[in-house]
């Protein structure tokens, strides 16, 4: 195209102008040299994928029934999927129909969803600070204002968030209470109350996502905010098969009130008409001839495992005075170096000695803290683990 052509076009939307890319995605095409033991990545283990009752799943939904599997299919999801997710987050503490559940692309695809239905530009979400730096992408497309509520180790505060909804009138709260991304922590069941109550009593709609719920390898499950009492007519849940099947099915769900459900179905139809036909019926087959929970138990053992390499080896991997957090589950450690210290500024040194984490400020709606940084640490053995540490020993 020549340069007078490209002067006639008329700009990309203000949104793709506005909102940038993945600091995430960034950092893992840099880090992709095998040499590399990267912290960065939210990635599941590969090596504990159940690649053999997966392919068997995809063999017998292929050979029993292949005119349908590859077929066009409904929005709303294959029936046997949705009941199968209805019948797992029914045995905790939720009571969930069929009927209830949108499946998607992701858990991503469902905060898409839930955006473009709900959300004007212009409209004020609440969110956790820091907080998932793809759900600041998505309300960022949304035009939406996004604003932090204060937190502290144990997730929201519920006084300063009912201060904020009262001042700032918003639209949505978006939380991710188990295992939160990127801090870790997880959210009591007295401030799930809270939460609950303060949206029940203010009007607004809770999205809650829920990745790595089913990751736990220590203390006591919490029920969902979903099933407090105040909030099961305004809170949308959100889960994946992600971090417990495998990423690349892309197959997550959406739990949302009737009206709600049904805009996202319109929404979903607009974007994609509906999730991978085949994907989802060897998921549902999946879950009928395997154990999950089982499967589970041993990805659990294996993050715990990994999970404990990371805490023991960092007393002597930072500098003294830093201070990290211990989840009870899921996929991460947050970590804070002592004042004056910039993640960002010290990682081309980490890559350089061929190790990686993620910088913790893009993750902040504002105010951020550049001494902060997210260490992921699913993808590598405790002996590599080891092993990376002492190379950051070196850079920190």
């Amino acid at each position: 195209m020549t340069p007078a052509a490209s002067a006639n076009l008329p700009q990309l939307a203000h949104r793709a102008r506005s909102v940038g890319a993945s600091p995430v995605r960034e950092i893992l095409a840099l880090t992709a040299r095998p040499e590399v033991i990267s912290f960065a990545g939210g990635l599941p283990a590969p090596e504990l994928f159940d690649a053999e009752g997966l392919r068997h799943a995809y063999d017998r939904v292929l050979s029993e029934r292949p005119g349908s599997v590859l077929q066009y299919s409904t929005t709303e999801g294959d029936p046997l999927l949705r009941r199968a997710v209805a019948a797992r987050l029914s045995a905790r503490a939720l009571p969930t129909a069929p009927e209830d559940l949108l499946i998607t692309g992701g858990s991503q695809q469902g905060l898409t969803l839930i955006a473009s239905t709900l959300l004007e530009p212009g409209d004020t979400v609440l969110v956790e600070n820091p907080t998932y730096l793809a759900a600041l992408q998505c309300f960022g497309f949304a035009g939406a204002r996004v604003v932090p509520v204060p937190t502290d180790d144990d997730g929201v505060l519920p006084e300063a968030l009912a201060d904020l909804v009262a001042r700032e009138r918003p639209k949505l709260l978006y939380l991710v209470p188990n295992f939160q991304n990127p801090t870790g922590r997880t959210l009591p069941l007295s401030r799930r109350r809270a939460v609950a109550e303060v949206a029940a009593r203010y009007g607004l709609w809770i999205a809650e996502d829920d990745p790595y719920g089913e990751l736990r390898f220590e203390g006591e499950y919490q029920p969902p905010v979903a099933a407090m009492e105040g909030a099961a007519d305004r809170t949308v849940l959100m889960g994946s098969f992600s971090k417990v099947m495998a990423p690349g099915m892309r197959l997550g769900w959406v739990r949302a009130p009737e009206g709600l459900r049904r805009a996202c179905v319109i929404a979903k139809q607009a974007a994609d008409l509906h999730t991978s036909t085949v994907d989802q019926a060897a998921a549902a087959r999946y879950l009928a001839d395997r154990d999950l929970d089982a499967h589970l138990e041993r990805v659990r053992a294996a993050y715990r495992e990994r999970r404990d390499a990371l805490l023991g080896g960092l007393p002597a991997a930072l500098p003294p005075g830093s201070t990290w957090s211990r989840p009870e589950g899921g996929m991460f450690v947050w970590v804070r170096l002592p004042d004056g210290h910039d993640a960002t500024a010290l990682l081309p040194a980490a890559v350089g000695h061929d190790v990686a984490y993620v910088p913790g400020a893009p993750f902040y709606a504002a105010d951020a803290d550049h001494a902060t940084l997210r260490m992921s640490f699913t993808t590598h053995t405790p002996e590599e683990i080891t092993t990376g540490l002492s190379r950051l020993a070196k850079v920190f």
